[in-house]
């Protein structure tokens, strides 16, 4: 244990529990240049003494010194002081695991006359660096606080935007602290539209995120604003029973929409990175693919519901080898709905090479009638409506199963699941349409004979397929699609899950969550079993 000390300004005396040197270095930084493997843990503790000792004397370029990218350190370590306005600096170190230090800080933001204390925790690692051979803070965006990433920076003075008061349809107030999962997306619609929403900044220490509208995260208020009341498309209920359903799962997202108007009901993630997976993800989707495949296949003529759609043990498309999930028993007779509700792979796989498809097919059929892959979605915040690209070679078979290089996100597979239902494309939108601005995204959609038939796959699937286990005592007009994805490094699959009740669409990811059924279903039936 050791700790650090600043008075004043922050440029004063400062003293140093341990053993540094008197020119700032750590004696095993001096006596390390040849040295080579793990730190010892006498290098551990002189080189983090040093490095908190100059970084709260305000010395940037000294701290900098003591880590393996000393640039970007004195940047941030620079901006800490001057941007950010952080004075009296008190940083203690505390428990030490292996090359691994946790430290607290105790400080003063101030500006403008105005004070207020700042708290917190944050840690960092010591290594050797690879050409001098000395210990070295392992430099990253959050030694310097917590919730900072790569690219963002600390700011202190009139806050970027106005706050506000985000209400639900039907204006509930949603708050970061009542549903936490919302605090990125609450962040960026502060960014976005706090201007026009009539409120007033205040002073804050802030986090301004990287990139254009990426929102802000405030640390520490100085001077309250007055907040404009911002009304948004999301269920105080649904987004409840959103967040609780993925609090039972690591690294699961969900998103909930309304198909008969595109409006996003709800939007929750339970991630260490706190990304928002559920808008902005980027992977592959495993079978629930097989919903626009599957409309592919009905739309090209090349079968139908009640068409062949034989299930074999394997398929083999242009030397690569398709299997099905372990078990599954073949079935030479089989239709398209028996394959879909089965999720038979290798029947998908054998269907994609017949004529009329091309390597394209796939590509127009999500671009053209579910609106994907075109960059052009305007939903309110940041999101991604996902990649369908043209392939050749096995990745035309492998696309038609969610694997290859397709590429989706829970707000996608909710989108795909609402045209799967209702047979219009509605682009989805998390505030009113008038407050986006831009002309919204538009898809031709389905007809009518494909819609019928999509729904009675989805419907059997639902009920006495691979999502029945999922969806079991949910009753009405229900339907469901199950989807692995298998990852390369990954121990177990990513399981994916999409489903529909009533006026309401819903579609979870978990990353390594396993079958489809096993987790992202549990998911998507708690969101479509609360409502809106």
């Amino acid at each position: 244990m050791f700790a650090v000390l600043v008075g004043g300004s922050g440029y004063g005396a400062y003293n140093v529990v341990t053993a540094v040197n008197a020119d700032g270095g750590s004696s095993a930084a001096k006596n390390s240049a040849r040295r080579s493997g793990p730190p010892s843990q006498a290098e551990v503790k002189e080189t983090a003494a040093a490095f908190l000792a100059a970084w709260a004397k305000g010395d940037a370029d000294g701290a900098a010194a003591y880590t393996d990218n000393a640039e970007v350190a004195a940047e941030a370590l620079t901006g800490y002081r001057e941007d950010a306005h952080i004075r009296k600096v008190r940083l203690t170190a505390g428990r030490i695991s292996g090359t691994r230090v946790l430290f607290t800080v105790r400080a003063t933001v101030a500006y403008d006359g105005k004070s207020k204390a700042l708290r917190y925790s944050s840690a960092f690692k010591v290594v050797r660096g690879v050409h001098s051979g000395r210990a070295l803070v392992d430099w990253r965006a959050d030694v310097v606080h917590p919730d900072l990433r790569a690219g963002d920076t600390l700011e202190t003075g009139e806050a970027a935007a106005p706050p506000i008061r985000a209400v639900d349809r039907d204006g509930r107030t949603l708050t970061a602290k009542a549903y936490p999962s919302l605090a990125p997306v609450l962040g960026q619609l502060r960014s976005r539209y706090g201007d026009r929403a009539g409120g007033r900044p205040g002073v804050e220490l802030y986090i301004e995120r990287e990139g254009a509208d990426a929102g802000t995260k405030t640390l520490v208020t100085l001077a309250e604003g007055r907040a404009g009341t911002l009304r948004t498309t999301l269920s105080a209920s649904a987004q409840r029973a959103a967040e609780r359903a993925v609090g039972r799962y690591a690294e699961s997202s969900v998103v909930a929409v309304k198909p008969s108007t595109g409006e996003v009901l709800a939007v929750a993630n339970h991630r260490k990175d706190a990304f928002n997976a559920a808008f902005e993800g980027k992977l592959a989707p495993g079978s629930t693919m097989k919903i626009v495949t599957a409309a592919m296949l009905i739309d090209r003529g090349v079968t139908k519901a009640s068409g062949p759609a034989p299930c074999t043990p394997e398929a083999t498309w242009q030397s690569q080898t398709f299997h099905n999930l372990k078990g599954m028993a073949p079935d030479g007779n089989a239709t398209l709905a028996d394959s879909f509700a089965r999720s038979c792979n290798t029947a998908f796989v054998k269907l994609v090479d017949e004529k009329p498809l091309t390597d394209a097919s796939l590509t127009e059929e999500a671009r053209d009638n579910f609106g994907l892959g075109r960059d052009d979605w305007r939903t309110g915040i940041t999101s991604s409506d996902g990649a369908v690209p043209a392939s050749a070679g096995p990745d035309r078979a492998a696309n038609a199963i969610g694997q290859g290089q397709v590429q989706l996100n829970p707000l996608n597979l909710a989108s795909v699941t609402a045209t799967a239902m209702t047979g219009s494309f509605r682009q989805p939108v998390l505030v009113p349409k008038s407050l986006i601005g831009d002309e919204l995204a538009t898809a031709r959609g389905l007809s009518a004979g494909t819609v019928v038939q999509l729904r009675q796959m989805m419907r059997r699937t639902a009920v006495s397929g691979t999502g029945a286990r999922a969806m079991a005592g949910l009753g009405g007009d229900v339907g469901a699609k199950t989807g692995s994805a298998e990852v390369d490094g990954q121990r177990r699959p990513n399981s994916w899950f999409a489903g529909y009740r009533g006026d309401l669409a819903v579609a979870a990811m978990a990353q390594e969550g396993g079958h489809g059924g096993d987790t992202a279903g549990p998911i998507v039936a708690a969101v479509l079993r609360a409502g809106a």
